[in-house]
């Protein structure tokens, strides 16, 4: 497979999880929590990088590729630990914990509660969350970049 092909495939991969996260939220009814949305943006910049890199040959680009699909990968992996209760997300997107809290700090807490949680699984597929397909796929574009990068 040509340079050109891998760098293609990778960035369309990028642009079909966009595709496919916007649709989820639009047409699927299924809002995004903070998590979600800081997953979007490396798919976002791995796209423009590779209008550029098929423009462009330079290593930087494809090697930039890969640090964008890394990214969201990370998010994503960090997201299912979220998901599982394996680790706390950010205070912004999950309900923390309500030991000795009194009455009215519990009160406001509640009432700054985000409306999506990171910490709740909205949907799945063969047991594996959106973060974690969204983990496993942007790896898996992150290996094409890297092997447009050997290419160079």
């Amino acid at each position: 497979m040509t340079r050109s092909h891998l760098i293609s495939l990778a960035a369309l991969g990028s642009a079909a999880l966009l595709i496919g996260a916007f649709a989820f939220q639009h047409l699927g009814g299924l809002p995004p929590c903070a998590l979600c949305i800081w997953q979007r943006y490396p798919h976002g910049v791995a796209v423009l990088i590779g209008l550029v890199a098929l423009r462009v040959q330079h290593g930087a680009l494809a090697a930039a590729g890969a640090l964008a699909a890394f990214a969201t990968g990370a998010v994503g992996a960090f997201h299912v630990g979220v998901e599982q209760g394996w680790w706390e997300g950010p205070t912004t997107c999950s309900a923390g914990s309500i030991q000795g809290l009194s009455a009215d700090d519990l009160l406001d807490q509640i009432m700054a509660a985000p409306l999506v949680r990171c910490d709740e699984i909205a949907w799945q597929m063969l047991g594996i969350s959106m973060a974690g397909w969204n983990a496993l796929l942007s790896f898996g574009l992150m290996a094409l970049w890297l092997a447009a990068l050997r290419r160079i």
